[in-house]
């Protein structure tokens, strides 16, 4: 079996253990051992990371704008090949896997871009004989910490800006999936960045995280992971006086108002809810139906799912994975039984498979007759489980949206301009979709939410700099 340590400094370093990657289709394939990092690991790459930024910080926008181009060259090169990767050990399907390692590709092409493009301002000052410079300078040592549902294309939304504007960084995946992380490490320690501006420590998140968000030479932690998490990783930078970017959960609304055309609704919601195994932050889990086209969706979505192929990821034809891992299978199949007991309608799925393989496989569950006070429409299952909610108009339908403590991302389905147009201003979301699935974003255009969903500036497009560049302001006398 092979093993995979970590990279700090320059080099390839084991930990005292290691843990077994496991796909989750098929339980008897183990695609490697990777090994598990201690605070020890953390320190030494924070002190690599320290001893490498001044030069990093300072030197050629152009070698690292090249050091980008050629990571995500690579990247686009061997697409197929990582997104196989990322399927087998996360579950999504393979088609799904090469789009994510295609995004992660293209993210750093921009990126290397952004490397030439910041800039700055020169303004006079209210004293005369006085100028004013403001620019944009590197935040120093960061921790960039990554969940399991994307296991590629969120470290390097944060990576390549992290470098791009002269920081160095220390990476720490999610332990259940290291390998498409591990492989994107390998990429960029082949890329002409110097040793120690890249580090990648894997671990559990008790050990590896919190030594990371406590370390006294990181100064600033970007984090994507659970709502609990996220709001300890903020009280604790707060109190070190660490800059801080999390984003959490969500909980989010897909509106169909009865002048929806109806095969769209049905296809745009199927997509938001149940591809990706419904577990992405964006996934729309709470349908919002108005009352007059509630009975035509209800039957819709049932015959739309009944084709919906659960499989392996692999296989061809498989339109649904497996659930990521057995812990959140139990969560899955958990939330079922509370609708249920709740008193909502399970109309379609939601059962336990048993396939050709032995994996984690259910049926995508939809509840009908739900009500928006049920923990199923409150809390966030992260999974293929969505619920309809029936209103009366738009006005309630847009209230019941609203109600909720996330605000990731929201979307209408209508064929009314008025109530497109409405909804886009009033949705408390950081992204609102019109006929179009809540899932799925350009990797050039701010990403994030409001309220519990999301803290700290955004991230992705040229909107990262807000978070990996401080500001300084310089004052020169004529």
């Amino acid at each position: 079996m092979t093993e995979f340590n970590n990279l700090i400094n320059g080099e390839w370093l084991a930990g005292k253990s290691y843990s077994p990657n496991v796909n989750p289709s098929n339980l008897a394939d183990v695609l490697g051992q990777y090994t598990q990092g201690d605070a020890a690991h953390v320190d030494a790459a924070v002190a690599a990371a320290t001893a490498a930024f001044p030069a990093w910080a300072t030197g050629s926008i152009q070698a690292r704008s090249d050091a980008l181009d050629k990571i995500g060259t690579e990247i686009l090169a061997r697409k197929e090949e990582l997104g196989t990767l990322l399927a087998r050990e996360e579950g999504k399907t393979k088609a799904e896997g090469i789009g994510e390692a295609t995004r992660a590709g293209q993210i750093f092409k921009f990126f290397a871009g952004e490397c030439l493009r910041l800039s700055g301002e020169l303004l006079p000052s209210v004293r005369p004989n006085i100028g004013v410079e403001i620019t944009r300078e590197p935040v120093g040592v960061v921790g960039l910490i990554t969940p399991w549902n994307f296991p590629i294309a969120i470290p390097a939304w944060k990576i390549a800006p992290a470098l791009a504007f002269g920081n160095c960084v220390v990476l720490k995946p999610a332990d259940l999936v290291p390998g498409s992380a591990w492989a994107l490490s390998e990429i960029i320690s082949r890329s002409g960045i110097p040793a120690g501006v890249f580090n990648l420590v894997m671990g559990r998140g008790s050990v590896i995280g919190e030594a990371l968000v406590n370390h006294p030479g990181i100064h600033a932690i970007s984090f994507t992971g659970s709502v609990g998490v996220g709001r300890n990783i903020a009280i604790q930078c707060v109190t070190n006086h660490k800059k801080v970017q999390l984003e959490m959960g969500g909980k989010n609304p897909q509106v169909i108002l009865d002048d929806a055309d109806l095969a769209q609704a049905v296809e745009l919601s199927v997509q938001s809810a149940f591809y990706s195994t419904g577990q992405r932050c964006t996934a729309s889990s709470r349908l919002i139906v108005t009352e007059g086209i509630y009975p035509k969706f209800i039957e819709a979505m049932k015959t739309r799912m009944a084709k919906i192929k659960v499989g392996d990821a692999l296989a061809q034809g498989t339109d649904v994975g497996p659930v990521s891992s057995k812990s959140q299978l139990n969560q899955d199949m958990e939330y079922i039984a509370i609708g249920k007991g709740e008193g909502a309608t399970l109309a379609a799925g939601g059962e336990l498979l048993k396939l050709e393989t032995d994996g984690y496989y259910m049926s995508p569950a939809l509840f009908s007759e739900s009500a928006a006070t049920m923990r199923i429409n409150k809390e966030e299952i992260f999974g293929p489980v969505a619920s309809v909610i029936r209103v009366k108009n738009y006005e309630e339908a847009l209230a019941t949206a609203n109600d909720t403590e996330f605000g990731l991302s929201a979307g209408i389905a209508t064929t009314s301009l008025k109530y497109a147009t409405h909804f886009k201003r009033h949705s408390q979301a950081g992204m609102v979709m019109v006929n179009l699935p809540t899932a799925g974003v350009d990797y050039h255009v701010p990403f994030g939410g409001r309220k519990g969903s999301s803290y700290g500036p955004r991230e992705q497009g040229k909107y990262a700099q807000e978070f990996f560049t401080t500001v300084k302001t310089a004052y020169t006398l004529a």
